[in-house]
């Protein structure tokens, strides 16, 4: 008889149920607040994770560690090839599983993703303004992403949340406009608070907009009701009153919600993250290609996961930034 698994616990008793997998460090845009122009110096094919590879840590995940929820990052995830039969492989092991994306190739993939059997994803979309776009992108490509949208809602990979991320003097007088685009698309609106996790190490806190701003902006328009945050969920939420439309904001460095995170990341390369923004990694891929047994790959996620701090200590004068950018991280 099947026995429930052990729970992944850290040191401050939270509880580890949501399992970030990155599936390449690739992406088919430029965006200026993460990489430079030129791109970055991708992971060989040979250090990437075969499918065979995610799907058995993946099961080794939910089977003995009681993974409930699996996203799959990148770079970006739609340039990982076969990517509808991987969903497919890691939706039968029992997980919800969601996607991030930057909606470019969405258009022709939803259909086979939600058949696959994906439940939703997250689109970024930090401006509605297509000379912007492609001012940050460095890519014409935005009637990609609106096409994008619309097919995840037309294939039921609902509900379809659009990320963005305000930047002073870049695209921050855009919340209004950005969260009456998703309301009257049945989009799911989130703004992202901008962290220090960019290639160049270009991030200037002077030019985040933090929750408390965003707020303010998007009150001169509606009343606010506050919905709160959804278990451990990263966002805070917030809906439109007399409306059934919810706006979130996640405020990871104003308002860092590290004391219920229950996230754990896996690189494409197969090293094991208990942070986001953690300096050191576990090295999964090693154990796999040199034979070792399940539990012994369970073992090593355990400690990985008792070694993680209070939280990433951002706003301490002793925060460390971590060596790899958010691209080469898995979002």
């Amino acid at each position: 008889m099947n026995t429930a698994p052990r729970p992944l616990l850290d040191r401050f008793g939270r509880v580890h149920t949501d399992l970030r997998v990155s599936l390449t460090d690739r992406c088919n845009l430029r965006c200026t607040y993460c990489m430079p122009a030129e791109g970055l110096d991708w992971l060989p094919k040979a250090e990437v994770l075969s499918d065979d590879e995610v799907v058995r840590l993946v099961r080794i995940a939910v089977e003995r560690l009681g993974i409930a929820s699996v996203r799959l990052t990148g770079g970006e995830p739609l340039l990982r090839r076969g990517l509808p039969e991987l969903v497919g492989r890691i939706t039968a092991l029992g997980p919800e599983v969601s996607l991030t994306t930057n909606g470019i190739g969405l258009a022709r993939t939803a259909g086979a993703l939600k058949e696959a059997g994906l439940h939703r994803v997250n689109v970024s979309l930090d401006t509605l303004r297509p000379e912007r776009y492609a001012e940050i992108t460095r890519r014409d490509r935005i009637a990609d992403v609106l096409a994008g949208l619309a097919a995840a809602q037309a294939a039921g990979l609902a509900p379809v949340k659009v990320n963005a991320v305000p930047v002073r003097g870049v695209n921050d007088d855009e919340i209004l406009g950005l969260a009456a685009f998703a309301a009257e698309h049945g989009y799911r609106m989130r703004f992202i608070e901008s962290m220090p996790l960019d290639a160049q190490g270009a991030w200037d806190r002077a030019k985040m907009i933090t929750a408390d701003e965003i707020l303010a902006v998007l009150s001169t328009r509606w009343d606010l009701v506050p919905v709160g945050r959804h278990g451990n969920a990263p966002a805070e939420e917030w809906r439109i009153a007399g409306t059934d439309t919810v706006i979130g904001v996640i405020a990871s460095v104003t308002r860092p919600f590290c004391g219920g995170c229950d996230r754990v990341r896996l690189t494409a390369d197969g090293q094991l993250r208990n942070c986001l923004f953690a300096t050191e990694e576990s090295d999964l891929r090693v154990l796999l290609r040199g034979g070792a047994g399940d539990d012994r790959i369970e073992e090593a996620w355990r400690n990985t996961i008792a070694r993680k701090g209070p939280g990433h200590d951002i706003n301490s004068a002793g925060f460390v930034r971590p060596d790899r950018p958010m691209s080469a991280i898995g979002g």
